[in-house]
């Protein structure tokens, strides 16, 4: 805990941001953080609660009130050693984790959680100006060699993981930088890419072997790889996306959220992208399907492109603005929050289902024609939605991005091949299946090969992706050596 009574004696606290007109014309990182001292007094928030919810809440199940106490005291190096103890990069979740920790905090009863998610990003982001991250090369090498494919965040933290434990790592990119959405998916003015680079700089001196542009089961046979290495870990994305099958989806200008941000990032990263396959929002009017953070991450690319007006649609209803405590805590609430890019300007509707486009005579779409829904409980109790008479409309539309998330990952190459040649199997989802418990954790249907991440669970959280890298890490170096040292 941190100070007794210091839940009593100061306020919650929380980073700012730059004002919107300033920061829609760039895309670094906005955020202002916090003073030592400010952070000092939310870790004194930390109340003896008896039983710590947060650790429940938080996937890697940080020791949140042990580093709370430390930096309260002063002593931010031991909070850095605590934090690194379930967590590879805390960097990463100290920016763009959603804070399932604070929902599940106590002092959340009253809507006025420790400020956790400041608290974790101030203690790395101290412990890199200090210096006090170094690489942790292994005293020996077991001459085990394992490869990696994905080099996202449950591939990063299964690379370094068993690195740290001596083995020969390679992790395997298809794209031609490091970091899967991370790098490209995941806006610059949200996650600085320098941050997965100075990772790499210390996980290239602790011994993983970085290979991009090697698309597995494309450019490099996944047996080839079952040949070459002891063991192989699958963990790439779920980047199928989800789409729609409706009457003008083939018109120009209507696009996946991710073909739309990821050739942002290369530009703003320096990568060249072809005019004619960038996609601009430049002085158009953007409808983004979808009102999740994917779809969050298009109204803030498209604000700093200059687009014309952005509307965001969800077919769900709108949450409340206030969740029932006694009905949700210490889970994660259904309520209406308000993203940093939303901030920025957009128009939300909600109880909006499209049904189809319309373009003109050139093949351009210009509107995006829907209905409203209503959503009842059928006798069953399982929500079901009906359209209402009656109550069909249109959004002008130059530009119309598909953000209604991910359904598995991709099937073709890679895990076809597994398949057809291995038999590796998939859940009913389409995701790779595999087990988080048990002798054969993380193990696929195919010996040898291993399973983490998004690839394994489906779209998900960053931080569940670091879990599931270091507990699949684990789960390698166990099959490989008889035993493990490794933490969960």
């Amino acid at each position: 805990m941190g100070k007794p009574t210091g839940f009593m004696e100061y306020g919650r606290r929380d980073r700012r941001y730059e004002p919107a007109g300033d920061r829609v014309v760039h895309y670094e990182e906005f955020v202002i953080p916090l003073t030592d001292g400010e952070v000092r007094e939310q870790g004194a928030r930390c109340m003896d609660c008896g039983i710590p919810y947060c650790h429940q809440g938080c996937p890697v199940n940080n020791i949140i009130p042990d580093w709370n106490d430390l930096v309260y005291r002063g002593d931010w190096k031991a909070a850095i050693d605590v934090l690194h103890s379930t967590n590879n990069f805390p960097e990463f979740t100290g920016r763009i984790c959603p804070a399932p920790c604070e929902a599940s905090c106590t002092l959340n009863l009253d809507d006025v959680p420790v400020a956790i998610k400041t608290i974790e990003c101030a203690i790395i982001d101290r412990a890199w100006e200090e210096g006090w991250i170094k690489p942790q090369v292994p005293e020996r090498r077991t001459g085990k060699r394992i490869a990696v494919v994905g080099s996202g965040p449950a591939g990063m933290a299964a690379a370094q993981q068993l690195a740290r434990a001596g083995h020969e790592v390679a992790l395997f990119e298809k794209a031609d930088r490091i970091g899967g959405l991370l790098r490209y998916g995941i806006p610059d003015f949200k996650l600085s890419k320098a941050l997965i680079d100075r990772r790499m700089a210390q996980m290239r001196t602790e011994g993983v072997q970085f290979h991009t542009n090697s698309h597995i089961g494309v450019d490099i046979s996944v047996s080839r790889l079952r040949e070459d290495y002891d063991a192989v870990v699958l963990a790439g994305g779920s980047e199928k996306p989800r789409d729609l099958d409706l009457p003008g989806r083939a018109l120009n200008g209507v696009h996946f959220a991710m073909d739309f941000l990821t050739r942002n990032s290369k530009r703003v990263q320096g990568s060249f992208v072809a005019d004619e396959d960038f996609i601009s929002a430049q002085g158009k009017h953007v409808v983004v399907v979808g009102g999740g953070d994917t779809g969050s991450d298009c109204i803030g690319t498209s604000n700093r492109h200059g687009a014309k007006s952005v509307t965001q649609i969800e077919i769900l209803d709108k949450p409340p603005a206030q969740e029932d405590k006694g009905l949700t805590w210490p889970d994660w609430p259904n309520r209406l929050r308000t993203s940093s890019s939303q901030e920025e300007g957009c128009e939300r509707l909600w109880n909006l289902a499209t049904k189809s486009f319309s373009g003109d005579a050139d093949g351009n779409v210009t509107a995006l024609n829907y209905c409203l829904v209503s959503w009842d409980k059928d006798a069953s109790g399982r929500w079901q939605m009906r359209e209402v008479p009656g109550s069909e409309g249109s959004l002008k539309a130059d530009l119309v991005l598909l953000a209604m998330g991910f359904v598995h990952p991709v099937h073709e190459g890679m895990i076809e091949e597994l398949r057809s040649s291995a038999g590796l199997e998939l859940d009913a989802r389409g995701n790779v299946k595999g087990t988080t418990e048990g002798a054969d954790a993380y193990h696929t249907s195919v010996e040898g090969v291993f399973c983490a991440g998004d690839m394994r669970r489906g779209q998900s959280l960053v931080v569940w992706a670091i879990r599931e890298g270091r507990q699949c890490a684990r789960a390698v170096d166990q099959w490989l050596m008889g035993q493990t040292d490794l933490p969960r």
